[in-house]
């Protein structure tokens, strides 16, 4: 595990174990369970406000696109599971989020966004820290944005495509914007001026 405050891309994604709501029951998960499979685990700050319930929405209502690439959805705050819980059971419509199609863990202790380097320590509450992790556990990407604005689901999935990809052809990398189908690049300093040919 890296130092408090040094976290980054490329190291090995801090393992927790928590407790979690799982279709309106409580299960406890650990982060190495889901060795083997990409994980995108992103922080919000707290259940029954605004902008958190716009993320966690669309995170839900994607996450067949996710599933579909072998990536499993994890959403942690520093609330209770029984806030969780309550706030899955209240409809959309009243400020809830209904039923989720991803576990919603809890971090009462504040431990995981300690370790994930995303407490805000005046507020008392996660930014909004998301993080793609492969199948080994290791973290490819990672963002923080701050309380008042959320994150862009269609991003988060470009992102880990483009992270799919060039694991998968290492002699590849991906320039801005690349999306599947997209041309990439060799890098290297003559034959990336087939791609700079085209573009």
């Amino acid at each position: 595990m890296a130092a408090e405050g040094c976290l980054r891309v490329g190291q090995t994604a801090p393992d927790f174990t928590a407790t979690a709501v799982v279709d309106q029951e409580f299960k406890t998960l650990k982060m190495s369970d889901f060795r083997g499979q990409y994980v995108v685990l992103f922080f919000y700050p707290l259940d029954f406000t605004f902008v958190c319930p716009t993320e966690i929405v669309s995170f839900s209502d994607r996450n067949s696109e996710f599933a579909e690439i072998g990536a499993q959805v994890l959403g942690v705050s520093v609330d209770s599971e029984f806030s969780h819980l309550a706030w899955v059971q209240t409809d959309r419509k009243n400020g809830g989020v209904g039923d989720l199609a991803y576990p919603l863990v809890s971090d009462i202790k504040k431990e995981i966004s300690s370790a994930y380097n995303v407490l805000d320590p005046e507020a008392g509450v996660a930014l909004r820290g998301l993080f793609i992790i492969d199948k080994e556990g290791v973290i490819q990407h990672a963002t923080i944005n701050n309380l008042s604005f959320g994150r862009n689901v269609d991003e988060v999935l470009r992102t880990l495509k483009a992270i799919q990809y060039v694991q998968a052809n290492p002699d590849e990398v991906c320039p801005e914007g690349w999306k599947p189908g997209d041309k990439t690049m060799t890098p290297d300093p003559v034959k990336s001026k087939v791609y700079f040919a085209t573009v």
